[in-house]
């Protein structure tokens, strides 16, 4: 029987968790950007200028001659060994090696932590707005995610203490914040902290920029402030690459076992032979002289940026933030112009952007946009924020 003779007799039946997973927003942005002379201020992409290319190349020839075959073999789900010690090693308070689990990039952290944590209705609290990847990684698990209202400084306290309900988890990004660009202020931090603890309320912090400071680093994490309280996670993704697939965990002993649990089902383990070369990477002290380099490079495209958005944009009524670090920042529109229905008008011109409605979990304020000014050079940031200041002034109501 042929294969299209088989077809029609197929009776698939998806999960209704099925129906909750839709295409990135982002992802589908993207595909416009792939066109030739597209200036893209959209992706969440770290600058490849600051790939470590060689020292990888390096690392793969060692790991290799050192071990071959143990790196080309099943491995521990709880990821090598000595990468989750000098993960442990490099975090601002006391961590236990034991409490760290390696992770196919942090985004697969975040689906773990929904696998464990979330049932069908269950409340989890985000900032107003949060990480479309995250709500991703919730939605197929049928929470109830309620957006808190946030500011410059971070999430409402009195509005967490309002909205709490019997929430699950509460999920933040303290430190230059996707898509934002914001840092949470030192007070907020302990008081939100002080607050969860008070409630009963796990916290999940998210931390993939945190070392992508500008001019000084953040306040110290909410973790460091209650380790038995919270989740955290990050990435290597930002300081090396994004490619290499790594990211981490670390939990309290209350969960670790179901996170291991859950991520023995995804995968069994995150590619060891990658953990292998993080690890050979990192262990003469590379971070700490290729992270400033990192952080030059990005502080000199956010001026870049700010320069041409006050240059092109001021007088048409745009406002915008000014991130201390990280890779984004957040703009708003005039009264009267739709980011959502600006964007094919810009990429008429050429430049690209991510409309701020698909990062709230609830009603959203389609004035916002988020810009990424890490993948652009300088010359490009100039042209693409002329293009777009273009844009915005044809989409004025007359």
């Amino acid at each position: 029987m042929k294969r299209d003779e088989l077809s029609p007799a197929l009776g698939w039946t998806l999960a209704r968790r099925a129906e909750r997973m839709n295409p990135s927003v982002l992802r589908e942005i993207l595909k416009v950007t792939e066109r030739p002379g597209i200036i893209s201020f959209a992706g969440g992409l770290p600058s490849p200028r600051t790939f470590p290319v060689a020292e990888f190349a390096e690392a793969c020839d060692k790991v290799l001659r050192a071990d071959g075959p143990g790196a080309l073999q099943y491995a521990a789900s709880e990821g090598y060994g000595p990468l989750r010690e000098a993960v442990a090693a490099m975090l601002p308070w006391k961590v236990d090696p034991a409490q760290v689990l390696i992770t196919t990039g942090s985004q697969q952290g975040l689906d773990l932590v929904a696998k464990v944590m979330i049932d069908s209705g269950s409340r989890v609290l985000v900032e107003t707005p949060t990480y479309l990847g995250a709500l991703q990684a919730f939605a197929p698990m049928e929470p109830e995610a309620v957006g808190i209202a946030s500011d410059a400084e971070g999430m409402d306290v009195a509005d967490l203490r309002a909205r709490r309900g019997d929430a699950r988890f509460l999920y933040v990004l303290p430190n230059f914040q996707n898509p934002t660009g914001r840092t949470m202020s030192e007070p907020r931090r302990q008081a939100l902290v002080d607050t969860a603890r008070e409630l009963g309320l796990p916290i999940v912090e998210d931390n993939p920029y945190g070392d992508l400071w500008f001019d000084a680093p953040p306040p110290a994490p909410l973790t460091a402030r209650n380790p038995e309280g919270c989740i955290y996670l990050g990435s290597f993704s930002k300081v090396l690459a994004p490619g290499l697939r790594l990211g981490f965990i670390v939990a309290p002993p209350a969960v670790f076992p179901k996170l291991l649990q859950a991520k023995q089902a995804a995968d069994l383990h995150s590619p060891g032979f990658n953990q292998r070369m993080v690890f050979e990477v990192m262990r003469d002290g590379f971070l700490d002289r290729h992270v400033p380099t990192i952080r030059a490079l990005y502080k000199a495209q956010r001026d870049a940026m700010l320069a041409a958005l006050a240059r092109e944009c001021a007088e048409l009524g745009v406002t915008w933030n000014v991130p201390d670090g990280g890779m984004f920042l957040w703009a708003r529109l005039p009264q009267g112009v739709n980011a959502i229905d600006l964007l094919p008008k810009a990429v008429e011109r050429d430049v690209a952007f991510v409309p701020g409605a698909a990062f709230y979990a609830g009603a959203a304020d389609t004035r916002t946009l988020r810009l990424s000014f890490v993948t652009a050079s300088e010359e490009q940031i100039a042209t693409g924020i002329a293009a777009l200041a273009a844009a915005i002034r044809e989409a004025l109501p007359c």
